[in-house]
């Protein structure tokens, strides 16, 4: 796992040259919407690139993570459809939904029963390096949500450029990188964790949850601001000196959401002293947030060696999956 979280800037910069390469036919009449399927780590990278686009994407984008979509998914719509296997059965189900209701569909995954269907049905698809815990392989199925959103006219920003920058930085900084989630993992070691952004950045705040989760082997939640604002705010009544909190920041935050957060961290001080702000760094957004997933990244690792703990094992997910395929 260390030297997978490490690779993550030379990640980014090959899924960078496997995106340009791909082969995928011209797009159809305008879509009135686009709807990204998967889940964990195969359906993070729609989640961060659905919101990293929100202010200029020509039409909705929806992560949607179950066996089936809405009903509204039909012809007119795109659906990008991501499974690290190719074998999630959900992701496949919703795949076969889409297509039988017309929708486009573009695969993204490395092999599988996915990859099988697309080349037996003409689906545009692209293949990415397989082998590997779906949750390090987030470069590339980030990296290529951007190119299908481009490649079919949702977006006209220069994402390549955002995430060559962002690659080098972090392979110019790691050191530092690295020292920062050191820091953080010794403060939320022994503790119950619970990450706060702005909801323009929940996405990141999931994939530390999800990599805490998996890395960590533990327990944490996290919510959004100003959304958390409206009820949680309230549960701290009942918090004590067991919960360290988390706060991904970013410069570019709403101006009331960052009051906010200071009025929340006078709240939160009144139950536990463990409160860590973590300022996201980078040329522009996107950059940030890449950032921001790295740490986050490295903290969960660091954690996980602070527990004596596994960060690759996931017996338990296997299990489930086994007990799955006897049930028909």
């Amino acid at each position: 796992m260390y030297d997978l979280i490490k690779d993550f800037p030379d990640h980014l910069l090959e899924a960078l040259s496997i995106g340009r390469n791909a082969k995928l036919k011209a797009p159809d009449a305008a879509y009135a919407n686009v709807v990204i399927t998967g889940l964990g780590g195969s359906g993070i990278g729609g989640r961060i690139a659905s919101q990293a686009v929100a202010r200029e994407a020509s039409c909705p984008i929806e992560v949607f993570s179950n066996y089936y979509l809405p009903a509204y998914v039909g012809k007119g719509s795109l659906v990008i459809a991501c499974s690290y296997s190719g074998n999630t059965e959900e992701t496949l189900a919703a795949m076969e939904q889409a297509l039988a209701n017309g929708a486009r569909v573009v695969c993204i995954t490395s092999g599988g029963a996915m990859l099988e269907t697309a080349k037996a049905k003409s689906l545009d698809h692209i293949v990415i390096p397989g082998g590997n815990p779906p949750r390090t392989m987030l470069a590339y199925s980030l990296t290529q949500q951007f190119f299908i959103l481009k490649h079919f006219g949702i977006i006209r920003s220069d994402f390549e450029a955002s995430i060559g920058k962002a690659a080098l930085k972090l392979k110019a900084d790691q050191d530092a990188i690295k020292a920062i989630g050191k820091d953080l993992a010794g403060k939320l070691h022994g503790k119950r964790t619970i990450i706060y952004s702005e909801a323009a950045t929940e996405a990141v705040s999931i994939r530390f949850r999800q990599q805490v989760n998996e890395n960590s082997k533990e327990l944490c939640w996290h919510h959004a601001i100003p959304e958390m604002n409206h009820n949680e705010l309230v549960g701290w009544a009942g918090g004590d000196n067991s919960l360290s909190v988390v706060i991904f920041r970013h410069k570019d935050d709403h101006a009331r959401s960052q009051v906010r957060m200071e009025i929340n961290k006078e709240v939160f001080a009144k139950h536990t002293p463990h409160i860590h702000e973590v300022w996201s760094q980078g040329d522009d957004h996107l950059g940030r947030q890449i950032y921001l997933v790295h740490l986050g990244d490295w903290a969960s690792w660091f954690l996980a060696e602070l527990k004596g703990v596994d960060a690759i094992e996931i017996g338990v997910i296997n299990m489930l999956k086994e007990k799955l395929a006897g049930v028909k």
